[in-house]
């Protein structure tokens, strides 16, 4: 059996999230994962700065006490999800550089400038053009980080969630099936592979009754046929019964698509285990 990370997952930490960080490891344990990373939620858009409770030395502070307790059972890694704001990108990276972390998430919640979870914003587009508009800021996000790879510096390790807006979709417009933008797609991997960035699989919409994980069967395998190797999980859990949640599913999509590791990260360094 393939010892199991969970990536992507939210404690009171987050701003939409009550469970107590000690409730998500005692989870864990019982569910037999060989380690957590806690992603809280960084948001410095202007509309959702005022509400972000992110507090590094807080996080900190109860990490440390949760390894001394538990450090020798189980990993627990120190993450942070950055929502992607190409205009705030220059405060984003101060952040990143000022602070240290097992792992660096990167989620596009905003398309150029509207948030994709926010159905007023895209009022008279539909599903398909919907869909299509937040892969473009995908597309876009990921291009930026090729450009700062590049350049010498891209902190980022793991991209949440590429297809997020089929959630929205889900309950927008009725949306659960395949994403009909190769094109897009094929361009978002192909960035990921080479700005060092790896794609999760996030199975958060296997509880919210869509019939896949974002992304699904058909980009995971054309991830591989890439030349992708491996890929990162996230239940993306906000409450304790669900850190864990979908492990099963993910790494059978990683094996059925031909990927030989699932990725996880201590000290910002990349820990493959071997499916």
């Amino acid at each position: 059996m393939t010892p199991t990370f969970d990536q992507h997952l939210h404690s009171w930490n987050s701003f939409d999230c009550q469970t107590a960080p000690l409730e998500n490891v005692r989870r864990a344990l019982d569910v037999g994962l060989a380690g957590l990373s806690f992603t809280e939620h960084f948001d410095t858009h202007p509309a959702e700065w005022d509400g972000c409770v992110y507090d590094d030395l807080k996080i900190e502070r109860e990490i440390g006490e949760l390894r001394e307790q538990f450090g020798d059972r189980i990993f627990i890694g120190k993450g942070i999800e950055v929502c992607y704001q190409p205009e705030r990108m220059d405060f984003i990276l101060e952040f990143l550089e000022a602070h240290t972390f097992d792992v660096v998430l990167l989620s596009v919640h905003w398309a150029a400038g509207r948030a994709v979870h926010l159905k007023d914003q895209f009022k008279g587009m539909s599903c398909d053009a919907y869909l299509r508009f937040y892969l473009e800021a995908v597309r876009d996000c990921t291009e930026q980080l090729v450009q700062m790879k590049r350049n010498g510096h891209q902190p980022f390790r793991i991209l949440g969630h590429l297809d997020y807006a089929k959630r929205s979709a889900s309950r927008f417009f009725g949306f659960d099936g395949q994403l009909d933008e190769p094109k897009l797609l094929d361009e978002i991997l192909r960035n990921c592979l080479e700005a060092n960035i790896i794609p999760e699989i996030n199975t958060s919409t296997l509880r919210q009754n869509l019939s896949s994980s974002m992304p699904g069967i058909e980009v995971v395998q054309h991830y591989a046929e890439l030349g992708g190797t491996m890929m990162s999980f996230g239940s993306d859990a906000h409450r304790a019964e669900d850190i864990g949640a979908g492990a099963e599913h993910a790494i059978g999509l990683m094996k059925e698509a031909g990927l030989t590791h699932l990725a996880n990260f201590e000290g910002g360094e990349l820990c493959a285990t071997a499916l």
